[in-house]
């Protein structure tokens, strides 16, 4: 599954239009390599999404190719969800 439409389906970001603008300035990475909207996703592989100040890394545990609102969250295991440090 391409991985702007997994981030759409998944509800991590809300339209594909935005996941393909995040994906195609480097801010994700698939299994540590820099990821373009087009790359494929793979269950088990780990996602680094660069959200601002905010650094989202989850493992994918299924692929969808459509789900209800509940059942998003199961395609997807957050590992951890950090945040850069504010500047004084």
């Amino acid at each position: 599954m391409r991985l702007d439409k997994f981030l759409k389906v998944s509800r991590i970001i809300k339209r594909r239009s935005v996941a393909k603008e995040i994906a195609d300035q480097g801010r994700i990475t698939i299994n540590g390599r820099v990821a373009k909207s087009s790359s494929n996703v793979a269950t088990n592989d780990t996602l680094v999404i660069k959200f601002g100040n905010k650094v989202l890394t989850l493992k994918v545990d299924q692929l969808l190719e459509t789900t209800k609102k509940d059942d998003a969250d199961k395609m997807y295991t957050i590992v951890s969800e950090d945040y850069a440090p504010k500047a004084d």
